[in-house]
């Protein structure tokens, strides 16, 4: 039997043991897409680095979990423990677009499901064709793909309800030809673009940290990119806003974030490791030649909170703009 002074011995004990130090295992940063697309290329950027900046303790590893452009990885993260051992890295496919433009929506709730903890970077889309792609310039490139027959120029996107879906859709809906292009979707950015390496689609509108190594060695056209300025690491490829589509604005972003009720002290901690992460020159640096701008605005767990919203509510009126739609 226990006695009344064991019991309170017993609880004394317990507050005076002190609590354990966050992290002292492993960490998971799991992505929504396959291996070599831009959300893989960020996250592991970015664990490199995150582990060092939360203490001795620290050591984060990438874990891929591909699938409907993310929302398959979202919807298990809301279900994981909320003690700072599983994170996700996000992008706008998943917690913006998806949201916005799957019809019928997402089992989760954006807003309600997730702690948002810290923004990456941003960065543009670029609109990238096969080598032997016979048109050049942006201007040429548009009017081709608005002169085309219908399923005449297939082209790939990271999977369906991805970014590069989006904007492959926004665009053919600009330039007239909504819904007549046929659609490859692919397991990862990564994928997508080899498959326009080798020629198995035309073009399409791929995140720019997916596309930049091919890019670069020339395995693929940079066309345009659809921000509204160029990109530093690219200052050459023009952008889609320049003359061929004024106006056509369009940027992809990443986003640290946890399964709901994580405790407040813990977000801080994860948030405080991925500024300390970002602000470095070396990962700044890498970053920028990967296609993603580094976040330097105010960016707090409640900064991140109203980042989410705001993105959220932007998305859905370029949804409603366009009037694109896109299977679930």
């Amino acid at each position: 039997m226990i006695t009344r002074r064991a019991a309170l011995g017993t609880a004394l004990a317990l507050l005076a043991t002190p609590a354990l130090a966050f992290p002292d295992r492993t960490i998971t940063l799991a992505t929504g897409f396959a291996p070599g697309g831009s959300t893989d290329v960020t996250a592991r950027l970015l664990a490199d680095r995150l582990g060092p900046a939360l203490g001795t303790g620290g050591r984060v590893v990438v874990e891929n979990r591909p699938g409907a452009a993310g929302i398959i990885a979202s919807d298990w993260l809301r279900r994981q423990p909320p003690d700072g051992y599983t994170l996700m890295l996000v992008e706008a496919s998943s917690h913006a677009l998806a949201p916005a433009a799957v019809q019928g929506g997402t089992r989760y709730d954006v807003m309600a499901d997730f702690t948002h903890i810290a923004i990456v970077g941003t960065g543009p889309m670029i609109l990238v064709t096969q080598p032997g792609f016979p048109e050049r310039s942006v201007q040429d490139v548009v009017a081709r793909l608005r002169a085309a027959p219908p399923d005449t120029l297939p082209f790939a996107s990271s999977g369906v309800a991805s970014m590069p879906h989006l904007s492959a859709e926004m665009l053919a809906s600009v330039i007239g030809q909504g819904g007549k292009f046929t659609h490859a979707p692919y397991r990862s950015g990564g994928l997508m673009v080899e498959s326009i390496a080798r020629g198995e689609t035309q073009w399409g509108v791929a995140v720019l940290a997916s596309a930049a190594g091919q890019v670069r060695d020339g395995r693929v056209r940079g066309v345009a990119v659809t921000g509204l300025e160029r990109f530093p690491s690219f200052p050459d490829i023009p952008t889609l806003n320049e003359g061929a589509l004024p106006g056509f604005d369009l940027e992809n972003w990443f986003a640290v974030i946890g399964p709901p009720g994580m405790p407040a002290p813990i977000v801080e901690q994860v948030n405080q490791a991925v500024r300390t992460a970002i602000a470095e020159s070396a990962l700044r640096e890498r970053l920028l030649v990967a296609g993603v701008a580094p976040w330097t605005r105010p960016n707090t767990p409640a900064d991140a909170t109203a980042f989410f919203r705001t993105e959220l509510a932007k998305f859905r009126q370029v949804v409603d703009r366009t009037g694109v739609k896109l299977e679930p």
